[in-house]
């Protein structure tokens, strides 16, 4: 048995050879086609999760900055209206009124009636409205001075309550796209470092495993780069606006507003469709009357001081506390501070700070920050007369023939008789209310537009909600020069420990295509260039 199993493998030693080689190759083949598929699927899987935590990184960013706006919103409130102190004319106006029904008093109750129905509605609004009470503000005029007259009092409240309000709007557009920009341009540097760790090989010990860094921990030398004094300082710039690019927006639109609104009385009922023409008349002469005034206009001066007074505002908003080089003389009266030299100056023309400022500059002058900036106001501008006045003070009117063309509905100043077809339709006029019950409707929305201590601010979430392009906006520049970054952190080690400027960012193309493709396109684009560079490196 045993010697003819020897003949038979020694007849079949060919063959049998030949087929395990076959089998053994075919299972080594299996092993690496299977290896290479377990590969290929935790790789997809390891990018997968890697491309959902930059996603989130992202987002994160961007809810940072709507906390940051809500954050330096009182500030800016605050300052604006301590400069239009509507309640302070409307509480004078209250004194007015009281004083002629105290000597109406005793001319009959008729006559006091009659005066009575003037005013009574809109200062009743503007009391009930007010977030303030009026009775915290002095009386102009009150120790013994010139009082002005009722009619220069309400004129006065015209221009100051809307002038106040829309200088809220136009400030609260300019500090989110603000904020906006800078957040993302630091963000840029700890989501490169995110990225480029999230693309790198696991360990030889841990090739099988997904490893993912977390640089969420909040601690300063991870939170948008590693040069925390530069941020701070890069971050502070925001004070010029609270603080003084606000008073030449004011000015800009007050006059506008005494242009648009002066000649038009408290007591002069005006409609919808007029109103939003003043409102956009206002708009015109603030942003520009056609579309190549409004990308002429320049907002930079209000957002970033000039290069020489920038150490200026790093002092003045408390940043920097400049050491003297000599003690103070306490003989001296103080009244010359600049006698006394600081002995250390902060130089703004050069490093990363010069960068990050500079590169600002130019997403602030570029088109897209024009168009974004006036998309913007649109929505802001329309939640307060479309949301807020219109629909709170003016009733829609219902026509008597539902086949009555709506355009006649809202061109007809009064009623009216209009043939169509045979059929005789009765067009009722459009409802006028009187300007004085809408300026008391945008003092009180003036405290929404400046809400930032009970979130949410309304006219933010909305602006946000509904202008898409500012999240491609920021994408953009939260996926500059990618390859750029990676290609100097190859080569540089050191290149980690400084905030690098772009070269120019280019936002020209925000618009071109839907804002969550975009968004979507440029974060994968980073992605896609930072796994091929570090690639190619290795």
């Amino acid at each position: 048995m045993i010697s003819a199993t020897r003949r038979w493998l020694r007849r079949n030693r060919s063959g049998i050879a030949i087929g395990a080689g076959v089998v053994g190759a075919t299972y080594l083949a299996g092993q690496y086609v299977l290896g290479k598929i377990n590969e290929a699927r935790e790789r997809m899987q390891m990018d997968r999760i890697a491309k959902e935590n930059i996603r989130r990184r992202f987002e994160q960013n961007q809810t940072d900055c709507t906390i940051t706006v809500l954050a330096l919103l009182p500030t800016l409130t605050e300052n604006v209206m301590e400069e239009l102190p509507v309640e302070q004319l409307t509480h004078e106006l209250q004194q007015k009124k009281a004083e002629r029904l105290a000597r109406a008093s005793g001319e009959g109750k008729s006559e006091a009636s009659s005066m009575q129905d003037g005013d009574s509605v809109s200062m009743s609004s503007f009391q009930t409205g007010s977030f303030v009470h009026a009775i915290q503000y002095p009386i102009e005029g009150s120790q013994g001075g010139a009082r002005r007259t009722k009619a220069q009092l309400w004129n006065e409240l015209k221009v100051t309550s809307i002038t106040r309000a829309f200088t809220l709007i136009y400030c609260l557009s300019l500090l989110t796209v603000l904020t906006r920009i800078q957040l993302n341009l630091l963000g840029r540097l700890n989501y490169l470092s995110s990225v480029i760790s999230l693309a790198r090989p696991p360990p030889p010990g841990r090739a099988n495993s997904i490893s993912l860094e977390d640089h969420d921990d909040g601690s300063v030398n991870t939170s948008f780069g590693n040069d925390f004094e530069t941020n701070r300082r890069y971050l502070t710039f925001s004070w010029y606006l609270l603080h003084k690019g606000y008073a030449q927006i004011m000015a800009k639109v007050r006059a506008a507003v005494e242009e648009v609104f002066g000649s038009i009385s408290p007591n002069e009922g005006i409609t919808a469709t007029r109103l939003s023409d003043l409102v956009l008349a206002v708009r015109r002469r603030v942003e520009g009357g056609s579309e190549q005034e409004r990308y002429a206009t320049r907002w930079l001066q209000y957002m970033l001081p000039p290069r020489d007074e920038e150490e200026a505002v790093l002092i003045e908003s408390g940043v920097i506390t400049p050491t003297l080089s000599s003690p103070p003389d306490p003989t001296s009266d103080g009244e010359n501070p600049s006698t006394q030299s600081t002995s250390a100056r902060i130089d703004t023309s050069t490093g990363p700070l010069r960068r990050l400022l500079d590169e600002t500059a130019d997403l602030i002058d570029s088109p897209t920050f024009t168009r974004i900036h006036s998309l913007l106001l649109g929505s802001m501008f329309s939640h307060l007369i479309d949301s807020k006045v219109i629909q709170q003070l003016f009733p829609q009117p219902v026509p008597m023939r539902s086949h009555s063309p709506s355009s006649s509905i809202s061109s007809a100043p009064h009623p009216r008789i209009v043939e169509l077809d045979s059929a005789v339709t009765v067009v009722p006029g459009e409802p006028r209310v009187k300007l004085a019950n809408i300026l008391a409707v945008i003092t009180r929305q003036a405290h929404a537009i400046g809400n930032g201590n009970s979130p949410p601010n309304e006219y933010l979430s909305t602006a946000e909600a509904e202008v898409k392009e500012l999240e491609a906006f920021a994408a953009v520049i939260y996926t500059s020069n990618v390859e750029q970054s990676v290609e100097e952190s190859r080569h540089s080690p050191a290149a980690d420990s400084g905030l690098k400027g772009a070269e120019g960012v280019a936002v020209s193309d925000v618009g071109t295509e839907p804002a969550e493709e975009m968004v979507e396109s440029k974060l994968e684009s980073a992605w896609t260039k930072v796994t091929g560079s570090s690639i190619a490196s290795r």
